[in-house]
């Protein structure tokens, strides 16, 4: 239940939907004269943009969020992937780094999640960015450092995209039914043998451009109509394999959703990426997350922060309103 199929396939009501969020903004005379979370202002021209007792407290804006962030003991980031021989890694990955190496998002980290609207509005005073990894060069995640920020990579690693410098390398057998977003369509998740390669190609990409972290948006195809008899233990050999994949590369990486299978894989992943859990009335099912030391990212779309702020910040979320098309537009917590 993502961004991508729970509102898009409604885009006739997308005009609907901006209203709402025009409407819910305007009555401070201002989309953007909210304070962030840290209570600094931002300092965006397009937009202004909790810790939980035993977690760290947020990073200080524009500074590294470097106080907890190596890899806690036990966490699974070399984990085999399915029909993987023990003690092999398979073609196309590296080699594991050492214990501790990636980054740890640790609980009330305020955050910035850009994909659309032009170049990434740097300006804003958080400190983790969230951008599209094909569209942004080494020099936007490196300048972004340079004012001690976190970046996450964005990365599509469950369905096609007609619009990715790669699609060309994705057979058609790979490609089941439409997402709902134009150009788009499932991929085939049991095809572990063909899509790891592909998708560690893109997570090098991630690697060599210097992200910290991985968003990998759409896997959760076994609960959609992804033209594909999927099961819900396809999909956890699935993400599994992208949690081994960033972590093989030193990178951190975040559940995106999937709601169902987060006590499976609370231990493979390193943070969550929510949207409209609270909409749904569904943040509890997230909660396991901060529970165990680790930042759940979060956005709603339709409802104004006065709507869930309160409940998502007791829950130790790093929470924000956006707009659908994730400009640099935001209203955090």
């Amino acid at each position: 239940m993502n961004r991508r199929t729970r509102l898009l396939p409604a885009a006739i009501a997308f005009a609907t939907v901006t209203a709402l969020l025009v409407s819910s903004c305007s009555s401070s005379g201002s989309e953007d004269d909210n304070d962030s979370a840290d209570g600094t202002q931002s300092a965006s021209p397009t937009a202004t943009a909790p810790s939980t007792p035993g977690t760290a407290a947020p990073s200080t804006p524009g500074t590294p969020s470097d106080p907890g962030t190596t890899s806690a003991p036990g966490t699974p980031g070399g984990t085999t992937a399915p029909g993987t021989p023990p003690g092999t890694t398979p073609p196309g990955t590296t080699t594991p780094p050492a214990a501790g190496a990636r980054w740890q998002p640790t609980p009330g980290l305020t955050w910035q999640w850009q994909l659309g609207g032009g170049p990434v509005d740097q300006s804003v005073d958080v400190p983790v960015y969230d951008i599209d990894g094909f569209e942004n060069d080494a020099s936007v995640v490196a300048a972004l450092h340079a004012k001690g920020r976190k970046v996450i990579c964005y990365i599509n690693a469950g369905s096609w995209e007609d619009f990715r410098p790669d699609s060309a390398a994705f057979a058609k057998a790979l490609q089941g039914s439409d997402t709902g977003w134009k150009g788009e369509k499932w991929f085939d998740i049991r095809k572990l043998d063909q899509l790891r390669p592909l998708m560690a190609a893109r997570f090098d990409m991630c690697k060599s451009k210097g992200f910290d972290a991985i968003e990998p948006d759409t896997i959760e195809a076994y609960n959609q109509n992804s033209g594909f008899p999927l099961t819900p233990d396809d999909q956890i050999k699935y993400n599994r394999m992208l949690a081994q994949l960033a972590h093989e590369r030193g990178l951190a990486i975040g559940l995106k959703n999937d709601l169902d299978q987060i006590s499976a894989l609370l231990p493979d992943f390193d943070f969550a990426v929510n949207e409209e859990c609270s909409q749904f009335d569904e943040c509890d099912r997230v909660a396991p997350f901060v529970k165990a030391g680790k930042a759940v990212f979060h956005v709603e779309y339709k409802l104004d922060t006065d709507q869930f702020c309160a409940k998502t910040k007791a829950l130790g979320f790093s929470s924000m309103q956006k707009k659908l098309d994730l400009n640099a537009w935001r209203k955090p917590c």
